[in-house]
């Protein structure tokens, strides 16, 4: 990196008024995104995020390049997490990363204008060039960073509506239902096992009907979990019932040559509590 001082605190000078300058000719048209609340308190956060971005990538001409990269990459890992950044297009943030780098060249040209004849064409190239390099530099940071986030932050949705899809719900002091519905991976089945053993212990049930009819199709290691879930209940006291199985799932069972010996079958969910019901 070639350092300037003199530079470097000029541009520094500027941060808030390139920031003034940048919200201005922002397109708030967008209907969507950090950039189109009207929010004042939004905006003030918007503000002081750009500023702030401004004030550590001039450090570029003033520090070490380590310690110039630690400050901004601590930034972008701030901004990536940020939760009205994660909501707006990607390509929204990009934009204005560009936008932000042209300001920084017009920048620098009213610098040399203001010291005119003291710096080299080729000393004014490389802090152009720099500016260049270290924007796209930022623009890749950002990008992977935001990506991280953003696969962190669907995996824990996810999971929580795996969750929160698979409930068992009592149907009296010792029976439960589990309604599965949609389709069911190798994850959401690891899920459904845990989160069933545990509220059924919880709920102190000694029956569960395990409704299928909701579900569209599995494929053979899911089909396995589901009786492996059933060999856990029973190991914990828990008798289990299954209904609305499907053909296709029950075609899977079958060459997977799963038992149904020690298994509960009804046709249907209503079935299964009325047989239960009788018996009861």
């Amino acid at each position: 990196m070639h350092r300037n001082k003199e530079l470097g605190e000029f541009l520094i000078e500027r941060a808030w008024e390139v920031t003034e300058e940048w919200y201005k000719s922002l397109d708030k048209s967008e209907s969507f995104g950090v950039y189109s609340s009207t929010n004042s308190e939004d905006v003030k956060l918007l503000k002081t995020q750009n500023y702030e971005f401004h004030r550590r990538f001039f450090q570029l001409f003033i520090e070490e390049e380590a310690k110039f990269k630690e400050g901004l990459e601590e930034w972008l890992i701030y901004l990536a997490d940020d939760a009205h950044h994660l909501a707006t297009p990607v390509h929204f943030i990009v934009r204005e990363f560009f936008s932000v780098r042209n300001q920084y060249l017009k920048l620098i040209k009213e610098f040399v204008s203001l010291n005119e004849g003291k710096y080299s064409e080729e000393i004014i190239e490389l802090w152009n060039q720099q500016i260049i390099d270290v924007m796209d530099d930022v623009v890749t940071w950002f990008m992977e960073k935001h990506h991280k986030a953003s696969t962190m932050r669907l995996k824990g949705q996810q999971e929580m509506i795996n969750e929160l899809s698979s409930p068992v719900i009592s149907l009296n002091n010792n029976m439960g239902l589990l309604p599965l519905v949609g389709d069911i991976d190798t994850a959401r089945a690891k899920l459904i096992l845990e989160n069933t053993l545990e509220q059924c212990s919880e709920k102190r049930l000694n029956h569960l009907l395990i409704d299928l009819s909701g579900v569209v199709m599995v494929d053979t290691m899911v089909a396995h979990q589901i009786f492996q879930l059933i060999d856990a209940l029973s190991l914990i006291g828990v008798k289990t019932t299954l209904s609305g199985i499907r053909p296709e799932i029950a075609q899977t069972a079958v060459q997977l040559g799963l038992s149904f010996d020690n298994v509960s079958i009804t046709s249907t969910l209503s079935n299964a509590i009325s047989t239960y019901t009788i018996k009861g």
